[in-house]
């Protein structure tokens, strides 16, 4: 399927900043995404034997984050869902993993895999070096997934780490978001990046989601309900009905950030999924992860006192409204990018209806 932008193939902007090279969180110099996609079996659903719609998605905020740690935040909308590591993120204000995204029963697994290919990489850790807590968030695809059969293997956590690669984040039904369900249309990964000016260099400020919220009344793009408008057509079709799902974002940035600062960039995420028809509800884990790859803190430093540079706060505003955009159009993408999918118990999720989405808008918006 060729990559889709609003604005590129249909005359839409998501808010006023231009988008990176790639309009993906790849457009942050050095950060590295990648994906296992595991697709297998048709049918009723049989514990432990499928079908199988679920993967694993890796990002890698440098190549050496483990020995040369990033400052990092985080903030939950809402928190009936799990990123493990996240204590300590709120605790240190660090990241020294990759952070991975999977399915809501298979973080451990994840989690476990990661941990032993770091120690392959780094095979001095738990001896000179620390040990670590992997960053994993997760997102529920039971609807088209044989979740508890958790079929998430090391395999694929090797496949998704080995193959990050800082091209163009490919969309959709891929890694983490083969098996989610965005207001009752077929969602999963979408990314999106605003550079923005500061002291007249550029800044890139890049987002992924992992969307699996909502239902098709609550869909809002550019404004326009447009979940409301496309519903009638959809009335019949079985949807997801014991809960709203989740969502995952993670944002990345080369602006040097304080802490708190990200933690500022991750509430305005916040703004950007609610803009797209999120209210936060009861069983929606709304969870966003942040990071700048600015300062480095190394494992092994070399004095106790360093240098680090850093962005005066009332400088600020044109990163949170950059942040709202590309959340917002990194959900957009992730539905547009996406195709129908029939899952387990043949339950079918339908991708959203792409050209007469485009006509809504038009007519809404001219």
């Amino acid at each position: 399927m060729e990559r889709r932008r609003l604005l590129r193939h249909f005359g839409f902007q998501v808010g006023r900043f231009p988008s990176g090279p790639n309009d993906s969180l790849t457009d942050v110099p050095g950060v590295k995404v990648g994906h296992s996609t595991i697709i297998e079996g048709t049918g009723r659903r049989r514990s432990g034997n499928g079908p199988v719609r679920t993967g694993v998605t890796a990002i890698l905020p440098h190549d050496d984050v483990y020995m040369e740690r990033i400052v990092a935040g985080s903030h939950i909308l809402n928190g009936a869902g799990e990123v493990s590591g996240l204590i300590q993120i709120q605790e240190w204000g660090l990241i020294e993993t990759p952070i991975l995204l999977t399915n809501t029963l298979s973080v451990g697994r994840v989690s476990d895999s990661c941990v032993k290919w770091l120690s392959e990489k780094y095979p001095d850790m738990g001896d000179l070096y620390d040990v670590v807590i992997p960053v994993v968030g997760e997102c529920d695809d039971s609807f088209l997934n044989d979740a508890v059969g958790r079929h998430i293997k090391e395999k694929h956590v090797f496949e998704a780490l080995n193959t990050a690669s800082t091209s163009m984040v490919p969309e959709g039904s891929v890694g983490a978001g083969t098996g989610m369900v965005c207001c009752d249309f077929k969602g999963g990964i979408g990314s999106s990046s605003r550079v923005i000016n500061v002291d007249n260099n550029p800044f890139t400020i890049g987002v992924l989601a992992l969307s699996n919220f909502g239902r098709i009344d609550d869909l809002r793009i550019l404004g326009i309900p447009a979940g409301r408008k496309l519903s009638g057509s959809f009335a019949a079709i079985k949807k997801r009905s014991d809960n709203y799902g989740s969502i995952i974002v993670v944002l990345g940035t080369d602006l040097p950030l304080s802490t708190m600062q990200l933690i500022w960039l991750c509430k305005r995420a916040a703004l950007g999924i609610g803009r797209c028809g999120s209210f936060a509800a009861y069983t929606s884990g709304e969870i966003i992860v942040g990071f700048s790859t600015a300062n480095k803190v190394p494992r092994e430093p070399q004095a106790a006192i360093q240098q680090f540079t850093l962005m005066l706060d009332q400088f600020m505003d044109d990163a949170f409204e950059a942040t709202i955009e590309a959340t917002e159009e990194a959900i957009i993408n992730s539905l547009i990018n996406n195709h129908d999918m029939v899952g387990a118990n043949e339950n079918f999720v339908p991708a959203i209806p792409v050209d007469r989405l485009m006509s809504v808008m038009h007519s809404a918006l001219g």
